[in-house]
């Protein structure tokens, strides 16, 4: 189930040091487009198409995603403050080195997508879709998740301190190094026979035992 508080290899995070910065003034985004050290601040991108584009050196700062298509996508060495939305389709994107911060979206889709050194702090994020995504070296920290779905996931060096997670779906996940005792609320759905190669505190294994006996099939009584 757990292993010693020793063992757990830590989150590598990203460290993003960002040139100088043009404004952006390009208008609405583009399938394939190449965005390379812009500040895009206060855009209005909802509903607009993305595609594959490629974000290299970039700062997102109070952005509107609303159903904003980024399928394909690609954030590298980029910080994305305080964007907010419903629906915005991040499927099979790849972010790395990447810091989100103060988050409010809804509804996010990043199944089958690729997070590598990356951030995610403060904020909250609703019914984030991670199904079959790939997280190496990946923080929430701080930050509140809403029935969130990892189901399929493969998670390598992942922490989770200070965030809230509640009922959370780790439907066939796979865990490697995945640090939960320091998470202000781990509620679990679905798949807490996945934790292994997760390490937990006692206080988790506590709350959580209910749901172990229930998965193991044990008949608790008195």
């Amino acid at each position: 189930m757990a292993k010693k508080a020793g063992v757990v290899k830590g989150a590598r995070r990203p460290e993003v040091r960002l040139p100088v910065l043009e404004p952006y003034v390009g208008g609405e985004l583009e399938p394939d487009g190449d965005y390379d050290g812009l500040e895009f601040l206060d855009a209005d991108f909802a509903g607009q198409d993305g595609g594959g584009a490629r974000f290299m050196d970039c700062t997102l700062t109070g952005c509107a995603l609303d159903e904003t298509r980024l399928h394909h996508a690609r954030f590298l060495d980029s910080v994305l403050t305080a964007p907010r939305g419903v629906g915005t389709d991040l499927a099979e994107a790849t972010l790395r080195d990447v810091e989100l911060r103060d988050a409010r979206l809804g509804g996010t889709q990043l199944h089958g997508a690729v997070l590598e050194r990356v951030v995610i702090r403060g904020g909250k994020i609703d019914y984030l879709n991670l199904r079959a995504a790939r997280l190496r070296d990946v923080v929430f920290e701080n930050c509140v998740l809403v029935e969130p779905d990892f189901g399929g996931a493969r998670l390598e060096r992942v922490e989770f301190p200070g965030c809230v997670l509640k009922e959370a779906d780790l439907t066939s996940a796979t865990m490697t190094d995945v640090d939960l005792r320091d998470a202000a609320e781990l509620g679990i759905a679905r798949g807490v026979d996945r934790l292994s190669g997760a390490v937990i505190s006692s206080g988790q294994l506590v709350d959580l035992a209910w749901l172990l006996a229930g998965e193991l099939g044990i008949r608790v009584e008195g």
